[in-house]
């Protein structure tokens, strides 16, 4: 008898007349099934470099830094807006104002690792190699794209004033008590840095692959004094600070004198409490210094450059108003922006130029279209349809894309609004980025660019544990030759 063929009979039987005895279910529920996994794997971060993409680079930096000469003013002799000489003689000999300048190169850069088990365990999802050194240089071109914008090694915020406070109102539910308030100017690496959740960024230490160590500043004033204010069950407290140039939010700390605690982070030098105070958040005990600077590390970005006095940047700082809720930006009732408006003309009228660009954060975009489209400017608007379809469509929600600006040299300029998200909401910034024909701009090609002494490059380490490690550097400073040609408008109130 073979038992083989006996076995297979038997099958083929049970097949032809099943019984319950034998009969078996297979369903997808017992995990026999495949797995269908979509390779490689899908980046679901946002990688927005606007500036890094606009602002020229150029190379062949040598030494430790880049240095240039400029000449601010041509100087006539006798008066200078008359040119009258008599007959028959000569003319004073005119002079010059020139400056020096520098900026030192820094570097910046990423790493990351990939071990051997994991490399191979991903062969036929992604090579995984390949796709972390890509997004290594995503992390660094996003972390350049924010050196860029408010790196800052040069400007430090030092300590803000004592707050001034007052309790009003009713309905809050504050509980009665006198408080504590401390506040924290922040720059806008610091306001990046802070959240009230984690705190306000102070220092950090960060270990390298090499296993040595450095301290980063982590864009942070050092604390005010406290001021007191007593408040009744009912009554909002409302704090407010003199501005700090360079400072883009404030951080303010709030409690029993000597026991403040973090409670609010605001983009304008106000903050109102109408509720119990949460617990368990950083003390102002955490504040000791002023961190608000890198000056051995990094270079001073465009917020940073033009809000320093000597730049001779537009900087315009909206008032305080009613504390705890700031200052607008104002409607002409025209169909334009005061504040903007003024911040071209006065650019006009001192430096015979206009930016080009507007970078606003999302609120900002909405608050202008908001005082553009108001009721007083409804009859300068027009609406056009095409040809097809109904002459009735409408769009919703509609947003601002141009700004005219009339003070500019044949007819005016159209100037794009774009949203660059890590400008922090209260902040609008101008940039002329390229200087008009009249300042002869081929000898001036750029009003900022980053100048490399060694652009991108990546370094494969040597393999000494069973993983591949790679680093990915730039060595580079913002060099900004027209600080004059940036204006800034910041403090302004959501509204």
């Amino acid at each position: 008898m073979n038992p083989t063929q006996d076995t297979l009979d038997l099958v083929k039987g049970a097949l032809r007349s099943p019984s319950d005895e034998i009969a078996k279910t297979i369903s997808t529920g017992t995990g026999l099934v495949a797995f269908d996994l979509q390779a490689p794997a899908k980046n679901l971060f946002p990688f927005v470099t606007p500036l890094r993409n606009a602002i020229p680079r150029v190379g062949g930096g040598t030494g430790t830094a880049t240095n240039w000469r400029q000449v601010t003013a041509l100087i006539g002799s006798g008066f200078d807006a008359m040119g009258w000489v008599p007959e028959g003689q000569r003319s004073g000999q005119m002079s010059y104002a020139t400056a020096s300048k520098s900026a030192g190169f820094v570097t910046i850069g990423e790493e990351d690792a990939a071990t051997y088990e994991a490399i191979n365990a991903g062969r036929d999802f992604e090579d995984i190699q390949a796709r972390m050194t890509f997004r290594l240089l995503q992390k660094m071109m996003l972390k350049e794209e924010m050196a860029i914008l408010g790196g800052n090694a040069s400007l430090p915020l030092g300590t803000p004033a004592t707050p001034v406070l007052s309790a009003s109102g009713s309905g809050a539910s504050l509980p009665a008590a006198t408080y504590s308030v401390i506040v924290v100017a922040l720059t806008l690496e610091g306001y990046q840095n802070s959240n009230l959740a984690a705190g306000v960024a102070t220092t950090k230490s960060v270990t390298g692959a090499d296993g040595k160590s450095f301290t980063l500043s982590g864009g942070s004033s050092n604390k005010s004094s406290n001021a007191t204010q007593a408040v009744t069950l009912g009554q909002t407290l409302f704090a407010g600070v003199s501005p700090t140039q360079g400072a883009v939010a404030y951080a303010w700390y709030v409690g029993a004198a000597g026991a403040e605690t973090l409670q609010a982070i605001s983009t304008i030098n106000s903050a109102a409490f109408a509720a119990p105070l949460a617990t368990g958040m950083q003390a102002a005990t955490a504040i000791t210094a002023d961190n608000s600077a890198n000056p051995n590390l990094a270079y001073d970005g465009l917020l940073t450059t033009a809000f320093k006095s000597a730049s001779n940047a537009y900087l315009a700082t909206m008032a305080t108003g009613t504390a705890g809720t700031g200052t607008p930006l104002t409607s002409s009732g025209r169909g334009s922006v005061v504040e903007i408006d003024t911040m071209f003309q006065t650019m006009w009228n001192n430096y015979q130029l206009s930016p080009t660009v507007l970078y606003v954060n999302v609120q900002e975009l909405k608050n202008i279209t908001a005082k553009v489209l108001s009721n007083a400017s409804g009859p300068l608007l027009h609406y056009d349809v095409s040809g097809e379809g109904n002459p009735y469509d409408l769009a919703a929600a509609g947003a601002v894309s141009f700004y005219f600006n009339p003070f500019a040299l044949n007819g005016g300029l159209r100037i794009p609004i774009r949203i660059q998200p890590q400008v922090p909401p209260g902040t609008i910034i101008g940039w002329a980025e390229n200087l008009p024909v009249q300042y002869q701009s081929n000898e001036v090609p750029n009003v900022a660019e980053v100048k490399t002494r060694q652009d991108y490059y990546q370094i494969d380490w040597p393999v000494v544990t069973r993983q591949r490690q790679v680093g990915v550097y730039a060595e580079e400073v913002l060099a900004v030759y027209a600080p004059f040609a940036m204006g800034v408008i910041t403090n302004i109130a959501n509204g």
